[in-house]
This record gives structure tokens, sequence and C-alpha cells, in this order.
């Protein structure tokens, strides 16, 4: 009797898995992995940008960075992301602001799935919260902003900061 009762256990949890890998993504569907094939790209003039000293009693900082479809097709943005939970990001295209989007793993992170066409510009706002790390976040620190895209390799933004108490 015990043997077919851990049998079914087994086959219970089993199926339970199975059910759980096969769960449909936030925005409807399967999860499936991007597909490249635009032949546009984005880029921007500024890629790194420097906060000067920043005092953690200050409060949060931001950054606007702006980028640009420099290709020929549209390009979309697939997902944007941070380095770290102390940084947040959101992405203003034609008017829509998505976001804030911060680091992958720490809250729902949707995909974004909007189209920057050629010539068109987005602005990427930074926010950077000096007292998130605490006492122990004093220091030169350098944090990075990922915008995945269809048309190849990340668009890769970054900051630099000297954090003071």
């Amino acid at each position: 009797m015990n043997k077919i009762t851990i049998g079914i256990a087994a086959g219970v949890i089993a199926f339970a898995g199975i059910v759980w890998a096969m769960r449909p993504s936030p925005e409807g569907g399967i999860v499936t992995p991007s597909v490249s094939g635009s032949t546009g790209a984005i880029s921007a003039e500024e890629k790194d940008f420097d906060f000067g000293t920043v005092s953690m009693a200050a409060g949060n900082v931001s950054h606007l960075f702006r980028i640009k479809n420099t290709g020929q097709e549209s390009v979309v943005i697939e997902k944007m992301y941070t380095s770290c939970m102390c940084t947040s990001a959101t992405l203003e295209v034609g008017g829509k602001v998505f976001g804030p989007y911060g680091m992958p793993g720490h809250g729902f992170s949707p995909s974004i799935k909007e189209a920057i066409a050629s010539g068109a510009e987005a602005v990427v706002n930074v926010v950077f919260d000096p007292a998130a790390h605490g006492p122990a976040g004093i220091g030169r620190i350098h944090r990075a902003i990922i915008i995945e895209n269809n048309a190849g390799e990340p668009l890769k933004l970054g900051f630099t900061v000297l954090v003071t108490p």
C-alpha cells in the first residue's frame, strides 16, 4: 500500500512540474526566446554619465539618456533592466511611458515590445537611489541599464557616482 501511495504522489509532483514549466507568460502564450531580424540599429550619443559626488542624504538623482534608431527599419525594444536594485529606468517612446524597470529577479519584469521607427528617438530616464545600500554603499559606484532589442546586441548605458554619507 505504501508503494502505491508513493508512486501516486511522485506522479502528481511530476505532472505539477510539467504544468508549471509550460505556464503562459504574463503577456499571453508560452514563453519563447526573442527572434532577431531587424536591420534597424539603436544607439546613444551618450552611453556613460557621471553624476559626480552625491550625498545619501540628498535623495535620488536622475538622468535622461536619448537613444535613436539609426537603421533602415523599426527596432523593437524587447526588455530593459538595470544591474542593481538601487537603479530604475523608464522608457518613453512616442509619448508612451514604459516602466519603471529594475534588476531582473527582483519583481515583475514584463516585455516591452515597443517599436522605434527608423530615425525616431526615445528617452531612457534613469533614477539612482544613493541610500539603497545603506552605510556600506559609500564610494565610487558604476551601474548599467541594458536595453534588449531585435536588431542585435543589447544597448548598454551606464553611469558612475561617488556616494557620500
